[in-house]
């Protein structure tokens, strides 16, 4: 009988052991996954046309598109700035916190956006990368704009800090319907933090650009030596 019981109840503890590790094995997958902040530029340029449709409406095709392929256990949220007021530096929102990404909510939010106002793009992905927690864990932006920083603030100043004060945090950029003179600080606040920095043109180029940025968010770190 003792035997019996001694084999039941090392059959409980393995099984509980197997479990833990399995789940320890996934919360470490999902650690490295890390999470991320989608900020779009919602300023007053972005009624501007592109081969006669808007990029604010541009922009929410692709997202949307992004949306229903996306990796919901990567944690994602999504920002916003220049949507509100104009000429107000500080109009930045959090439009969906950081969390278990819903594809049907992101779309939603970024339908009901109203580009008006500034591009206080550096502000925002300072404060994207506090709700991350980047001083912690590992942290990614991906920044939509289609124009410069506009509220006094240098981007490339911003992305040293950041990547300074960072555990593992990167801004990837992209540049939509930026034109070449305008690119340096948006090229520099990506290349401050490893990030990458894509230009697009139109619809397709920034679906590209999307696309090829939230990959590049999806991988692993590569461990140092």
């Amino acid at each position: 009988m003792k035997t019996l019981l001694s084999q039941v109840l090392a059959i409980a503890l393995l099984s509980f052991v197997l479990c833990t590790s399995a789940q320890s094995a996934q919360s470490s997958k999902e650690m490295e996954k890390g999470s991320a902040i989608l900020i779009l530029d919602a300023s007053g340029s972005m009624w501007g046309q592109i081969n006669g449709k808007t990029k604010i409406e541009i922009a929410r095709e692709v997202i949307g598109d992004l949306m229903q392929n996306w990796d919901t256990s990567m944690p994602l949220g999504l920002s916003a700035y220049g949507h509100r007021r104009k000429g107000d530096c500080d109009d930045i929102e959090t439009l969906i916190p950081v969390g278990q990404a819903d594809p049907k909510s992101i779309i939603k939010a970024i339908h009901a956006i109203n580009p008006k106002g500034k591009t206080p793009l550096s502000e925002s992905v300072r404060r994207a990368a506090k709700e991350l927690r980047y001083s912690e864990e590992r942290a990614t932006v991906v920044l939509i704009s289609d124009g410069v920083e506009t509220c006094n603030m240098d981007p490339c100043a911003v992305g040293e800090a950041l990547a300074m004060s960072g555990v593992d945090f990167t801004a990837h950029v992209i540049g939509f319907d930026v034109k070449d003179i305008d690119q340096a600080g948006l090229r520099c606040l990506a290349e401050k933090t490893g990030g990458l920095f894509l230009a697009a043109a139109d619809a397709d180029g920034l679906r590209e650009a999307l696309s090829k940025t939230v990959e590049k968010a999806k991988e692993a770190p590569v461990p140092l030596v």
